[in-house]
């Protein structure tokens, strides 16, 4: 039974339930570090930490985060009053929006985010099963509901386009909308027959998709993910689920969120061990270089900021984490 709705469900019935499903999965990949001997001497892995924002009461329960690709300010979606916050690069808080409602334009649970080339936030939103597009002063634009089950997990293309996984449909979306002139143009579902897919990170180098599956498998500590890779024109290039990446790394590894660095190398975060892990470039999947492996609590939300600070959210803390090397 949920604490938070009281809704009695089982495991395969609360893809709509967030803290519900959090709790199921900590319990379910109850894990150990990454050994201390991986992070010495590995390339990439002397990241050390910048800043630190948010915090219990400024973010509660924190899903996504997304940059800017111009400006460099961060949009965080939460659980708050206000779902959206905008973050300056400098770390001081610019905007709130988003209210928590039924109107047209409010959010009632916001699961992702993501920030367009030409400087829109969309968010996937579980509570009415639709993706909300705003301008930065927090003026809704867009809302597209084209028979979603669950939109979850997005990520925007250098050509204004965006990326996203329906979570429950098990597909993957290419929606294409000029968000200025608050036109939609069209839905495209452009892969099917996933299996929870929920997040989602598009290479700016070339093109490559990388979708995490959140996998579900009866007994305890049965649950699993499976990174899957796609080319720009979505030929399976490769994949591996947590027990495949178990047999190359000492660790299992179950990944919440994924994002490409400028060199085109896809980068996740593992609750497992609480870090986070270069995985290598999709023609190199799959390598280990332990980027950051501690000081994390529940990393759930990865980004790049345009001056190559790599962001990770942590909805442990409820905080967000800006390392550079």
């Amino acid at each position: 039974e949920c604490p938070f709705c009281r809704r009695p469900c089982g495991s395969a019935e609360t893809s709509d339930c967030l803290p519900l499903l959090q709790l199921l999965e900590v319990l379910e990949t109850a894990g150990g570090s990454i050994p201390a001997s991986l992070s010495r001497g590995v390339p990439g892995a002397s990241l050390g930490l910048r800043l630190s924002l948010g915090g219990w009461g400024s973010l509660v329960n924190p899903t996504g985060v997304a940059a800017c690709p111009k400006t460099g300010r961060l949009a965080v979606a939460h659980d708050g009053k206000k779902r959206i916050h905008i973050f300056g690069p400098s770390g001081t808080c610019l905007q709130r929006f988003g209210e928590r409602g039924d109107a047209g334009n409010d959010i009632k649970y916001a699961l992702d985010v993501t920030v367009t080339w030409d400087g829109h936030v969309v968010v996937t939103d579980g509570g009415d099963r639709a993706v909300k597009a705003f301008d930065f002063d927090g003026r809704g634009v867009l809302a597209a509901r084209e028979g979603f089950r669950l939109p979850w997990g997005l990520d925007a293309t250098p050509e204004g386009e965006v990326i996203l996984t329906d979570s429950e449909a098990g597909a993957l979306y290419r929606l294409t909308a000029d968000f200025t002139n608050r036109e939609f143009k069209k839905c495209q579902m452009i892969r099917s027959q996933l299996i929870n897919p929920r997040g989602v990170a598009v290479s700016p180098v070339s093109g490559a998709i990388v979708v995490i599956e959140h996998l579900k498998a009866q007994g305890p500590n049965g649950g699993s993910t499976r990174v899957k890779i796609f080319s720009a024109e979505m030929d399976l290039i490769g994949q591996m689920d947590s027990f495949g990446l178990n047999l190359v790394f000492p660790s299992k590894i179950y990944t919440t969120a994924v994002a490409f660095d400028k060199e085109g190398c896809i980068i996740v975060t593992d609750v497992c061990s609480q870090a986070v892990i270069c995985l290598g470039k999709p023609e190199e999947f799959p390598i280990f270089n332990s980027l950051i492996s501690h000081g994390l609590s529940y990393p759930v939300g990865l980004t790049y900021m345009v001056n190559n600070f790599l962001v990770v959210l942590d909805s442990g803390d409820h905080s967000i984490k800006i390392y550079s090397s």
